[in-house]
């Protein structure tokens, strides 16, 4: 890691890449608890999350993937959802991104760095459930200030185009998505 960059892999290795030390420190750490992030997860076989996913948020254009590029595959638990990208050689996932380009975000797992403490504290906390009530944020301005801030520069700068999810000429996904029929998405909510 002296280089700056912080390297991940998926589970088995095939699939590899890097954030920039400036990804890393315009990016943020957070807990997301809501159901999709969970049935993701389990959609994958990862354990379940009960503690929450944890996720670094950072703008595209700050990860490379080095190895394995073409394992990347998409899948969405309906048809409006998140685009839920992972290697498809392990299943290991790997990021959240939206659904256009033009709208730079991703959040990538950070179970899949090799030393995910070096992306710092988790701050901001998302979809705290807790029974009989709403669910509860924590850190949130925090976290949507970064989202759009990242975007804006991005957008323009011109560096929303720089992304390894979508094809920077047509604008489509490098992997067509695999949208998740409702039988399945049922047997993913406990």
């Amino acid at each position: 890691m002296s280089d700056g960059k912080h390297s991940f892999s998926c589970s088995c290795g095939s699939f590899a890449g890097h954030i920039s030390a400036e990804g890393q420190k315009s990016g943020l750490r957070l807990l997301c608890h809501c159901p999709d992030c969970r049935a993701a997860e389990l959609h994958h076989h990862q354990p379940d999350p009960v503690e929450g996913v944890d996720l670094f948020q950072l703008a595209p254009h700050a990860i490379s993937i080095t190895q394995g590029a073409e394992h990347l595959r998409l899948m969405r638990l309906g048809p409006k959802g998140l685009f839920r990208w992972y290697a498809g050689c392990c299943g290991t996932p790997f990021a959240n991104t939206l659904s256009k380009p033009q709208l730079s975000f991703a959040g990538l797992r950070s179970d899949i760095f090799d030393n995910k403490d070096a992306l710092g504290k988790v701050k901001a906390q998302a979809n705290i459930t807790r029974p009989g009530k709403p669910p509860q944020n924590k850190g949130m301005a925090r976290m949507v200030y970064g989202i759009f801030s990242r975007m804006i520069t991005a957008r323009l700068s011109g560096l929303w185009r720089e992304t390894p999810f979508f094809d920077a000429e047509t604008g489509q996904p490098v992997s067509p998505p695999e949208v998740l029929s409702k039988e399945a998405r049922a047997k993913l909510y406990p």
